[in-house]
């Protein structure tokens, strides 16, 4: 682990692009188009891909495998996010009074309680680079696994542990969870579809450089 973090906020030289690791993954980067919580493409998404840490992409395309076998791909909506893309929910939050995506993403909060329920915080653990939001698509019907919910509810239903959702909607959830802990992923309780490399190698660093391929090949 490199020891000097406080510079290295602009170095990208522990990254990758995760579609080089995991050939065939599914990509929806939702903070690079106007379909998210704010309605417009999120300050630092330069591209529509997905980049992490190789640590982190190496779990995945192993914890990929498996689920190819079973008949599964991963769908990304987002892994590594840099710190403007948080700053930007974080003046959205605060100071925007724009609410046209409340109905599709947050419809039974107000905006001041997302940070509360800490929907929306000031760092978040995708900076790092080795945190990753995906869900399952099932590669007979080439539709995705049904969740119970969808990506970036803002609501209870989001929980894994919500059981107001059928039988198999939870065993969807559970399975997807079962797959990532067992690959070296960690869950969190608020969100079904988001996870972290329990030995990620930058746990105390929040990268800032943008989402972008060409940022990473220069």
């Amino acid at each position: 682990m490199r020891a000097d973090y406080k510079n290295e906020r602009m170095d990208p030289t522990g990254f990758v692009i995760l579609a080089d690791y995991v050939p065939g993954i599914i990509q929806e980067i939702r903070y690079y188009s106007t379909y998210n919580f704010i309605g417009d493409r999120i300050d630092g998404y330069e591209e529509p891909c997905a980049l992490l840490t190789k640590e982190a992409a190496r779990a995945l395309k192993a914890v990929s495998g498996e689920l190819n076998v079973q008949g599964y791909r991963m769908k990304i909506f987002d892994a590594y996010r840099p710190s403007c893309a948080v700053k930007h929910f974080v003046l959205w939050g605060i100071e925007d009074q724009d609410q046209r995506m409340k109905p599709f993403f947050y419809p039974e909060l107000e905006k001041e309680e997302l940070f509360a329920r800490g929907y929306i915080a000031k760092q978040s653990s995708h900076s790092r680079g080795s945190t990753v939001d995906l869900t399952l698509l099932d590669m007979k019907t080439g539709r995705e696994v049904d969740m119970g919910g969808p990506f970036d509810l803002f609501s209870e239903v989001s929980h894994p542990d919500y059981k107001g959702i059928t039988q198999e909607q939870y065993e969807n959830r559970m399975f997807l969870q079962r797959m990532m802990v067992r690959g070296g992923f960690v869950p969190i309780d608020c969100e079904w579809w988001h996870f972290t490399l329990e030995r990620e190698p930058y746990p105390d660093t929040y990268f800032e450089f943008p989402v972008s391929a060409e940022y990473l090949r220069r």
